[in-house]
């Protein structure tokens, strides 16, 4: 059984770490194709933090009241029972956290080969090389993993501050901060909506901190501390790191940079500022995918102990403090998942965005969960009660509907990837050969 040897701060490294990820350096320029000008290019990043931070008040409930390895897993189990549970474990290991995985790999893999080369297969070594060192080091156990995990974060965070504190004292605004331009001809609405799809997705990751809550040392209340300060930390760093972009290059020149953060650090220092941000988003890969490792294999080993026909991924190594078969038979997917990329590199990331929707599903079931929970164990402890029941938790579940219907509309017929994961993964529970979970 897992032991509790996590303190808040680990909780919150975790939780930060895999949230301020390489999207930061990414989809800033997107948000700002899809907005009118300042004013609502910072709008749609405070929204981003507010919605973040009720899923967050949501979740924290949750972990408070049912604390457990299996996170969501769990939550969904005892909301709606051992199918729905199951076809979410079941794509979670296929697909989607394996693919998180892999893709943060291939991220790392190409930023760190521009930083050192390592030769013409560069990029594949970094990649396979660092999913196999980060799942040896998880197995060793949680507290090399979490150690891991602090300093990662520390590195991250520490990166993305030189970035706002390089423009924000050390550069001169290249246009006027008054000027505003309208960069795109679609409808204000519509194209604010996009724009809080890629906020969103950039804000993503927050709920990975239910798979931690049965491992805190320092009791329930701690985990819904941990959520709230690292939403709060989360918000302020994008806010600064967005309000440092616009500053310097404005609205438009966000808009038509392909590389926002490069092209900043390039203005003040120079073009071999663009290694430091190669190294930057590196590491932010590599942070990343630590924590994804780290919560993946326990959804997997929640799925081994409830389920017989998995039941060697259920078990938990002791001396490690951790579920070494659910950390290697993740890492083979993962490694899996790289050679089918390499084959197919414009293939397996478009795979990995079309399990969006049946994320985005998932969610909503658990913010759901939230109100059924209330009516179906209304005697539970819930050390921590999300604020303004039913409000919040209602709030919660409009905003995971319209990021399932925005990821629907994105991907169109390719969501039926993600619904055939699904069906896969009911036909696998259809035929084996004990269905009922112990």
């Amino acid at each position: 059984m897992p032991r509790k040897i996590l303190g808040t701060t680990d909780a919150i490294a975790l939780i930060v770490g895999i949230v301020i990820g390489a999207g930061v350096f990414k989809t800033p320029a997107l948000v700002a194709s899809h907005t009118e000008d300042d004013v609502m290019f910072i709008l749609a990043w405070l929204l981003g933090g507010i919605v973040s931070l009720i899923g967050a008040l949501n979740y924290a409930e949750l972990t408070t009241a049912y604390p457990h390895t299996g996170g969501d897993y769990h939550f969904l189990y005892r909301a709606y029972g051992k199918r729905l549970a199951f076809l979410f474990a079941w794509s979670r290991m296929s697909v989607i956290q394996t693919g998180s995985i892999a893709l943060l790999a291939f991220i790392f893999g190409d930023y760190a080969s521009q930083f050192y080369s390592l030769g013409s297969y560069s990029e594949s070594i970094y990649t396979l090389g660092i999913i196999i060192i980060l799942t040896l080091i998880n197995i060793l156990g949680l507290t090399f993993g979490a150690t891991a995990q602090k300093i990662f974060t520390v590195l991250e965070v520490a990166g993305i501050l030189m970035v706002i504190l390089s423009g924000l004292f050390f550069a001169t605004p290249v246009i006027p901060q008054n000027v505003t331009a309208t960069v795109h001809t679609t409808p204000p609405s519509s194209s604010f909506g996009m724009a809080m799809v890629f906020v969103l997705l950039t804000f993503g990751g927050w709920n990975e901190a239910a798979y931690i809550s049965a491992e805190l040392k320092s009791g329930a209340k701690s985990m819904a501390k941990a959520m709230i300060w690292s939403m709060v930390i989360i918000t302020l760093v994008y806010l600064l790191v967005n309000f440092t972009y616009l500053y310097i290059m404005g609205h438009q020149g966000i808009a038509h940079s392909n590389a926002v953060a490069a092209d900043l650090m390039q203005l003040v220092w120079g073009p071999k500022a663009s290694r430091f941000i190669g190294l930057l988003v590196a590491i932010s890969a590599l942070t990343s995918a630590n924590a994804t490792i780290i919560t993946g294999a326990r959804s997997n080993y929640a799925l081994g102990k409830d389920f017989p026909f998995f039941k060697e991924i259920g078990i938990w190594n002791q001396r490690s403090t951790s579920p070494i078969r659910a950390l290697l038979l993740q890492g083979i997917i993962a490694i899996v998942l790289v050679g089918l990329g390499l084959l197919t590199r414009n293939g397996f990331e478009t795979i990995v965005d079309y399990t969006a929707p049946v994320f985005w599903f998932f969610l909503l079931m658990v913010g759901i969960a939230v109100l059924i929970m209330r009516v179906k164990d209304p005697k539970r402890e819930r050390p921590f009660k999300v604020p303004l029941y039913p409000i919040l938790p209602i709030l919660f579940c409009l905003s995971s509907t319209f990021l399932l219907y925005s990821s629907l509309t994105y991907t169109g017929v390719g969501a039926l990837v993600g619904v055939g994961v699904l069906i896969i993964g009911l036909i696998v529970y259809l035929v084996m050969p004990t269905v009922n979970a112990r």
